[in-house]
C-alpha cells in the first residue's frame, strides 16, 4: 500500500513495488488523461508533473514518487480550460490528439521555469513525439501563451 499526492489529494494506492506510475494513475486512479505511447520513456504521451518537473512516468515505478507532488493533466483544467489548452485549440495544434495531454504537460512544467522562453528555448524543451508533425504549431501555441501571460 502506498500514499501518494496526486492533483492535490492524498490517495492510499494497491500496487507492487514496481508497478509504473502511469497504470497507478490510469487503472487505480481512473485519471486516464495521462497517456500511453511507448512504454520506453522516450514519445512523451504519458508525461506528468513530479515535484513541478516534466516526467515521464511510464517506466517510474510507484515506490520510487511516494514523498512527491504528483499533477496530471486533469490538474491544470480544473477551474476551466488552462491557457495552454485553450492557445492549443487556437492554434489548431491537435490532430489525431494523442500525445497532447502530455505535450501539454511539458509546455507547462516548460513555461512554469522560463515564463518568458525563446524558440531554441522550447526546441530544447519539447522532446515530447507527436506522430502528426504539429510541431510549428505547438511552438506557435507556447510563444502565444508566454506573451499572453507576460500582459
Amino acid at each position: 500500500m502506498y500514499q501518494l499526492n496526486v492533483n492535490g489529494r492524498d490517495v492510499q494506492v494497491d500496487a507492487d513495488a514496481d508497478t509504473p506510475l502511469l497504470w497507478v494513475l490510469r487503472d487505480e486512479l481512473g485519471l486516464t488523461g495521462t497517456k500511453f505511447g511507448c512504454g520506453m520513456a522516450q514519445c512523451g504521451a504519458c508525461t506528468v508533473h513530479l515535484d513541478g518537473t516534466a516526467t515521464r512516468c511510464c517506466v517510474l515505478p510507484v515506490e520510487s514518487v511516494v514523498g512527491s507532488k504528483i499533477e496530471t493533466i486533469e490538474s491544470i483544467s480544473a477551474n476551466g480550460p488552462h491557457i495552454l489548452q485553450r492557445l492549443w485549440i487556437e492554434h489548431q495544434v491537435p490532430q489525431c490528439g494523442y500525445c497532447q495531454s502530455g505535450m501539454i504537460m511539458a509546455a507547462t512544467a516548460l513555461l512554469a521555469e522560463n515564463p518568458k522562453p525563446t524558440e531554441d528555448d522550447i526546441d530544447t524543451a519539447m522532446t515530447n513525439i507527436c506522430r502528426c508533425g504539429t510541431y510549428p504549431r505547438v511552438k506557435a501555441a507556447i510563444l502565444a501563451a508566454a506573451s499572453e501571460a507576460s500582459k
